[in-house]
């Protein structure tokens, strides 16, 4: 029940994945064909292009750390054996948990002042541009604080620990080695 509440959860962020990247790209032809044919263009287009960019990539982000595609130290912790990663595996996740409660909290004192001002042209918020940290902090330290969970209680599978090292292996092949 709860996995497949986080599943649609991530399914509704894919969505609003692809609407911020159709929008943005509709936005900006147009804008550009206006340009060109009629020199004129539409300045709240250009305005939420950049917003949708900026929501874009901060839930994208969310979405990557979910899969676990963000950059790691990779050929330092594929030298180490089962218990070395595991432990750096931990030190990472309490390193993303403070960044992310860095962001958070950065972002929290920043609201009062963001959201006072305003788009230019829309009139937004700019609070509702840069409050996406406020969303983004709290979803990376979730994901990271039930994998440390996972990890502390010895959860965590193999399969985990061998992509956090960079060996991309099937589940296949890591139970056929089990066995």
């Amino acid at each position: 029940m709860v996995k497949s509440a986080i599943d649609l959860f991530y399914r509704l962020l894919d969505i609003v994945l692809v609407v911020l990247i159709g929008g943005m790209a509709v936005m900006v032809f147009v804008n550009v064909v206006m340009r060109y044919a009629m020199n004129s263009g539409i300045p709240v287009t250009e305005e939420l292009s950049r917003f949708f960019f900026v929501w874009l990539t901060f839930i994208g982000a969310v979405v990557a750390h979910r899969h676990n595609l963000h950059m790691g130290m990779e050929t330092f912790v594929a030298m180490l054996g089962k218990g070395g990663r595991k432990l750096m595996m931990g030190l990472s996740d309490l390193m993303i948990i403070g960044c992310s409660a860095v962001l958070f909290i950065g972002t929290w004192k920043q609201l009062p002042i963001n959201n006072s001002m305003t788009a230019p042209v829309s009139g937004i918020p700019m609070s509702w541009v840069y409050g996406t940290g406020l969303f983004t902090a709290t979803c990376i330290i979730l994901i990271t604080a039930e994998r440390l969970i996972r990890l502390i209680t010895g959860n965590v599978s193999d399969a985990e620990i061998a992509a956090f090292a960079g060996e991309r292996h099937s589940i296949e092949e890591l139970s056929e080695r089990a066995l």
